[in-house]
């Protein structure tokens, strides 16, 4: 059995991963408690406005501000749209399990037409493994499969042990979706398959190697899954199979814009070998991705690695190695890269990083020498034919820009412990030092986005905390002026934090305005009401088009989770806030003209100054 390297761990970052929870694993049959799970509550309609204009307050012109509260006043009135349009919603909401996750499943991931790579996707990466040849790649790749593998079969008989927050129940469906799964691109949206709960479920994974696909069954003919003996042996008749690139990257189509992939992938289906291969990729349990060692810097593996998980390094390096639609793909790289790339459309990233953990946790316990002697099939090496457009295609493909600028720092001053000691909230305080960076860089305050996870409720996914507030503005406008005293700003911080804390307390029970608005926006649709302009008005673009969006989890299992930027003109922070340090993930698109006063080196630098000069803040005033 391989064993991890120690790491110090903090160094990565997340997407909507979704507020850390105080998860407690119970023992037992999930399916049972799935069951006490509630519905997600329809907010009221009068409190969601009411904090709508409070978010606007620090964000907005005065007079842009004073034109929104009319739209809201004109919403509000009794008997108008906005009543009718709750009620609709709170009729839906009494006939579904959850009346939003649909809705924002398709509105945030389905419907938008980027390509998944690196705006869509999230991954983590494991601790670095230091292979000494090939074959130790290919026996850390088996005890991977082998490790989710039995994860699976936990999930299929609902006894994953169920997790908790605050003596709360989770919803456990998610882990569901991971597996079996997979984004199909379509001309206008996309949809999600998932087959592992088919009569015909699938008993194979798909494994990628010189960017050429196999099918491997994974369950023996008596039903028991490969141990990881067998595992070890198909894999390595996989990668003698292929020994060189020598086929078209088809797995690079999948970077490619979603209109884009759609019209690729309609012309590929038309030749039926392509249609199977395809489907065999599709319905396939996960993806293994063995790639080939990349060029690395000594001081930027930690970058590299990120970069590797989220978009495999473009195409002289792994990007052909993938298929970034999978629900799950796990990456085994030959110089020790290791992580996972997952849908965001299938499933938060709490979800992929708790089965991560689940894996490595089976991965690391002893087990008994299992040895089969029967013979095993040939994995199937899946075939396709390229025409010349679908070349094209792979050709342009290729060209995938690489402006993903990414910094990491792990801030070594102090971590949860000293936070703790002065009675403020770790994850708060993060935040507010955040908006205090970005304040002194633009001075101005900007929409922020922190997602906390709504698992407390049947089929939830994850809701917005907008992290600016009024009082946070107020904090970080006064943090530098000389002329307020340093007891006054303390005050403010405190303020802040509570300000947070209270929204976030508000956001995981259900109470969020942005899931709330959009449920009512796609509620004008189901009752033929024309769009009312309290949802044109320029303060909802500013509202909801989020210049940072933000993000912390913690592994269990030691691994880092990451993703970039939903879009190309925001900054994208993950952190991870350890007993003794904070690791900081900043990312950003940055074309070559980027002013280098606004990059994600910039922003990363500006939060640790934020953070010691709120540290020596504390101590001017325990001094006294």
């Amino acid at each position: 059995m391989l064993t991890f390297p120690t790491a110090k761990l903090g160094v990565m970052k997340p997407c909507t991963l979704g507020k850390p929870v105080a998860a407690t694993l119970v023992a037992g049959r999930n399916l049972t408690q799935q069951n006490i799970v509630p519905s997600l509550p329809v907010p009221p309609l009068k409190q969601t406005c009411e904090l709508y204009l409070s978010f606007l307050e620090p964000i907005v012109e005065a007079e842009e501000l004073k034109q929104t509260e009319i739209l809201v006043e004109e919403f509000l009135k009794a008997g108008g749209v906005g009543e009718r349009l709750q009620r609709g919603l709170e009729r839906k909401a009494s006939n579904t399990e959850n009346w939003l996750t649909d809705d924002y499943v398709k509105f945030e991931y389905l419907d938008r037409r980027k390509p998944v790579v690196v705006y869509s996707n999230h991954g983590m990466v494991l601790p670095h493994m230091n292979f000494r040849n090939k074959q130790e790649q290919i026996r850390f790749a088996a005890e991977v499969t082998s490790g989710c593998l039995n994860v699976k079969t936990m999930v299929d008989n609902d006894t994953l042990p169920v997790e908790y927050m605050g003596g709360k129940p989770l919803c456990m469906k998610q882990y569901d979706r991971v597996l079996s799964s997979c984004r199909i691109p379509g001309p206008k949206t996309d949809t999600l398959v998932f087959h592992a709960k088919t009569s015909n479920a699938p008993k194979h994974i798909s494994v990628v190697h010189n960017c050429q696909f196999f099918v491997l069954d994974v369950y023996n003919s008596d039903g028991t899954l490969l141990t990881v003996d067998q595992l070890y042996v198909q894999l390595e008749r996989i990668c003698k199979a292929s020994p060189q690139t020598t086929t078209e990257p088809v797995g690079i189509l999948t970077t490619q814009n979603r209109d884009v992939w759609s019209r690729t992938y309609s012309s590929l289906i038309q030749d039926e070998t392509n249609k199977e291969s395809l489907s065999a990729i599709e319905r396939s349990i996960f993806t293994v991705c063995l790639d080939r060692a990349t060029p690395q810097e000594p001081d930027e593996m930690r970058s590299s690695a990120i970069l590797q998980i989220l978009h495999g390094g473009g195409s002289q390096c792994n990007s052909g190695n993938r298929w970034f639609d999978k629900g799950l793909q796990f990456v085994i790289g030959e110089d020790g890269t290791c992580g996972a790339n997952g849908s965001h459309s299938a499933a938060d990233g709490t979800a992929c990083m708790g089965l991560a953990d689940h894996t490595v946790a089976f991965m690391m316990k002893p087990k008994m020498t299992q040895s089969r002697t029967e013979p095993l099939p040939l994995p199937k090496k899946l075939q396709f034919k390229i025409t010349p457009e679908i070349k094209k295609d792979i050709e342009e493909a290729k060209q995938m820009a690489r402006d993903l600028n990414l910094r990491v720092t792990v801030f070594e001053h102090f971590g949860k412990n000293y936070l703790k000691a002065h009675k403020m909230s770790p994850d708060a305080f993060v935040q507010m030092a955040l908006q205090l960076a970005y304040y002194r860089m633009y001075q101005q305050c900007c929409s922020t986005f922190e997602p906390a996870s709504l698992r407390m409720f049947k089929l939830g996914r994850v809701a917005g905390i907008h992290s600016t507030s009024k009082a946070s503005a107020t904090f970080v406008k006064a943090f530098d002026d000389p002329n307020i005293k340093n007891s006054v700003k303390v005050d403010l911080l405190d303020k802040a934090i509570k300000a947070h804390k209270w929204y976030t307390h508000m956001a995981v029970n259900g109470q969020a305005i942005e899931g709330h608005l959009l449920g009512l926006r796609m509620q004008t649709g189901e009752e033929n009401i024309s769009m009312p302009e309290l949802f044109t008005d320029s303060s909802f673009t500013k509202a909801f088009n989020y210049q940072i969006s933000t993000s912390q989890v913690i592994s269990k299992s030691s691994s880092l989770p990451c993703v970039g930027p939903e879009t190309p003109d925001i900054y994208d922070v993950c952190y991870s806030v350890l007993s003794d340090r904070i690791s900081l993930i900043v990312s950003r698109f940055e074309p070559p003209n980027t002013c280098k006063v606004k990059n994600a080196e910039c922003l990363i630098e500006a939060m640790v100054d934020a953070l010691l000069d709120m540290r020596t803040m504390l101590e001017l005033q325990e001094a006294v």
